[in-house]
């Protein structure tokens, strides 16, 4: 009897850990947006696809901005289909790149009169891998040798790879496109970071000298630059709704939550077989996943909190390197120079 109680009450904690602390909050907003067009980076899978898939449903004009166009092509087919939405389209860009940025940014500007959303969700990560995103650092298992994660490399301007896509990519583009933002007012920019922020920080020496948040390539380095490189994320949040006031565009981070997003790419069945039970139970799916960043995007009433970071749904606090004033405008002014803006 003692036994059964035991393990009633085992398996009561696990269901309400499960359905409170994995899936998490909802975004409970009603907002429709015919008329309105949202930028969606990285939407050819993952949570980016998922967020793409719903605001196409809301009515928006959706533009999916991918680095490869033969997934970003086969995720507009299927984002189409499930949305029944005829207002959804393929743009190639590759954050690697600040000649496709710029390029991006070019023919956007020329074929589309209209910008509302832009949500900067794109994260470089090795292609052929599994990606758990674990305490939001996404831990990718190779499929060949059954563990490691990204391989420090560089971007074709020199940049180190993790600080060129995760930062500075989304920070050209989201400049590029601050006119039509503005014009579009009411309007918001969303930044997808991860509370691995929390364990980043800023070597500005390395970035002055060496365009790269560290030189190492070992496990524990490169998870640190993928940190790193989020805390740029909330830094440049931070600097763009300073400089944001006065406009009618908010600007927002978040950290989406502990999700499972590519587990069939390339992975034998005996791995996955062993990890299905711990990423069924321990991580959110990409839909759940997508919620924090469409609260984000279409909550009323979070306008005030511009600049602001939030988990699950909801506003929270960062610790001062995060919103840090002298770091975060040194960074803006250090990115600008980076990619020719200054």
């Amino acid at each position: 009897m003692f036994l059964l109680l035991v393990l009633g009450v085992v398996i009561g904690v696990a269901y309400i850990y499960r359905e409170i602390i994995v899936k998490g909050k909802k975004c409970t907003s009603k907002t429709k947006l015919h008329g309105k067009t949202v930028i969606v980076t990285g939407s050819n899978t993952g949570i980016g696809k998922t967020t793409a898939i719903d605001l196409a449903k809301r009515g928006a004009r959706v533009i999916l901005a991918c680095r490869s166009k033969q997934r970003g092509e086969a995720a507009l087919e299927e984002i189409s289909r499930v949305s029944g939405s005829s207002q959804v389209v393929f743009m190639q860009l590759d954050l690697g790149s600040l000649k496709s940025v710029r390029s991006f940014a070019e023919n956007f500007l020329k074929s589309e009169p209209r910008l509302d959303i832009l949500i900067n969700n794109a994260d470089e990560y090795r292609n052929r891998s599994l990606s758990l995103h674990f305490l939001g650092i996404r831990i990718l298992l190779s499929a060949d040798t059954g563990n490691g994660v990204h391989m420090q490399g560089r971007t074709e301007d020199g940049l180190g790879l993790m600080f060129g896509v995760n930062h500075v990519g989304h920070f050209l583009l989201t400049n590029l496109l601050l006119e039509r933002l503005k014009e579009c007012g009411p309007s918001r920019v969303v930044n997808v970071s991860s509370t691995a922020h929390n364990f980043g920080k800023i070597d500005f020496d390395c970035l002055n000298t060496h365009k790269a948040l560290g030189l190492g390539t070992s496990f524990m380095e490169v998870l640190q630059y993928y940190s790193d490189s989020k805390l740029c994320n909330v830094l440049f949040t931070h600097e763009l709704a300073k400089r944001l006031q006065g406009t009618k565009v908010t600007c927002y981070s978040l950290h989406p939550g502990a999700i499972n997003s590519e587990l069939s790419r390339s992975q034998s069945s005996v791995l996955k077989f062993f990890l299905k039970p711990i990423t069924v139970y321990f991580f959110k799916n990409t839909e759940q996943g997508c919620q924090t960043t469409l609260h984000c995007a279409l909550q009323d009433g979070i306008e005030h909190l511009s600049g602001h970071y939030f988990s699950n749904c909801t506003v929270r606090e960062v610790y001062d390197k995060a919103k840090d004033d002298a770091v975060a405008k040194k960074l803006w002014e250090l990115s600008e120079r980076l990619c020719g803006l200054a």
